[in-house]
Formats: C-alpha cells, structure tokens, sequence
C-alpha cells in the first residue's frame, strides 16, 4: 500500500476514535444523564457511530481538504 494510503487509512481511524469518542460522550451524557446505564449506553452509540463514522471521514477528508484550501487560496 502507496504511503499516503496508508497514511489517510490510519489516520480516518484515529480520528473517528477521538472525534466520535467525544461526540457520542457528550450527547449520550446530554440525552440520558449521568447515570446507572451510562456507560453501556455510550459504548453502543460509541460502536455504531465508529462503524459508520469512520468511512466518512475516510471519503470526505480529501473532499473537506480541497474545499478548505479552496477557500483559503492555498494547494491542499
């Protein structure tokens, strides 16, 4: 596998671990409260958002970078 490949793999699945991580703690925390089934409740939403989150950020980085140097007038 090309470097920059492997890169973009790695690099969707760190930051689907650290975004949705996050993500899901707060509007978890937010929908049900700090409380006996929490944790579990998290860990669910965790999963199914990893599952699906991870493809997207792995299809729309390159997508969001283009745009972004687009609108900033620089080469992505």
């Amino acid at each position: 596998m090309h470097p920059q490949k492997k890169f973009h793999l790695v690099f969707s699945f760190v930051m689907g671990a650290l975004m949705i991580s996050i993500m899901t703690f707060v509007i978890t925390l937010v929908n049900v409260g700090w409380g006996a089934h929490f944790l579990a409740t998290w860990m669910k939403a965790f999963g199914v958002a990893y599952v699906v989150g991870v493809p997207v950020i792995f299809l729309l980085a390159p997508v969001a970078r283009k745009i972004t140097g687009r609108l900033l007038g620089v080469a992505a």
